[in-house]
Order: C-alpha cells, then structure tokens, then sequence
C-alpha cells in the first residue's frame, strides 16, 4: 500500500498562484502513476491532472491546460501540481491519487485526504 498526504493549499486572489504537493509514503513510488482530482461542494469529484510512473506523460483537464503542470520526484516521492492564473472555479478540494500500473488495471487505488483551495474573486 502507499500513504499519500497532500498540502499546499489556501485561500488566493483570481488570477494568484498555488502550489499542491502529494507526499507518498510506503511502497516504491515508481511503482505508481499518480493524479490530482478535485471535488467541489455539491459536485462530483473531477479529474484534473495525472502523470506517468516515469514522468514522461502527463494529461490535463481541459479547462486547466496550460495553467496548471503536474510534475513528479521520484526520488523525493512527491508529485506537485504548479497552478497557475487560478480562478474562482477552481476552487475545491484537491486530492491527490495514485495508480499501481503492477496491477494492470488502470484504476486510481488509493487517496489522500485532499487540502482545500479557495479562489476569491
């Protein structure tokens, strides 16, 4: 199993900047691709961003490509999500998943507890 502990989050102006970071702890972190999701209040949860075990695929939502960047360090086993020009639409709480591609299945296994982010207009 992995633990994943996400941080990073807070309250910011339109148009500021975030940076969310997903610690693992557990097995090896290669071993995951790993994505961000968000859940807004009274939505369903959402996928925002995910990023290959090796760091060489990411893939975006489309209303945050080109602000937001899912980036990885294996050898920190940490996965970040740079947000930028953020907007009030944005806000939610952001969680942090991971994908053990050993089990062949595609599907997101374990969560964090998510940390909130709030936009103000």
């Amino acid at each position: 199993q992995v633990q994943l502990v996400e941080s990073g989050g807070g309250l910011v102006q339109a148009g500021g900047s975030l940076r969310l970071s997903c610690a693992a702890s557990g097995r090896t972190f290669s071993r995951y691709n790993m994505g961000w999701f968000r859940q807004a209040p009274g939505k369903e949860r959402e996928f925002v961003a995910s990023i290959r075990w090796s760091g060489d695929g990411t893939y975006y939502k489309d209303s945050v490509e080109g602000r937001f960047t899912i980036s990885r360090d294996n050898a920190k086993n940490t996965v970040y999500l740079q947000m930028n020009s953020l907007k009030p639409e944005d806000t939610a709480v952001y969680l942090c998943a991971a994908d053990d591609r050993t089990r062949g299945t595609g599907t997101w296994d374990y969560w964090g507890q998510g940390t909130q982010v709030t936009v103000s207009s």
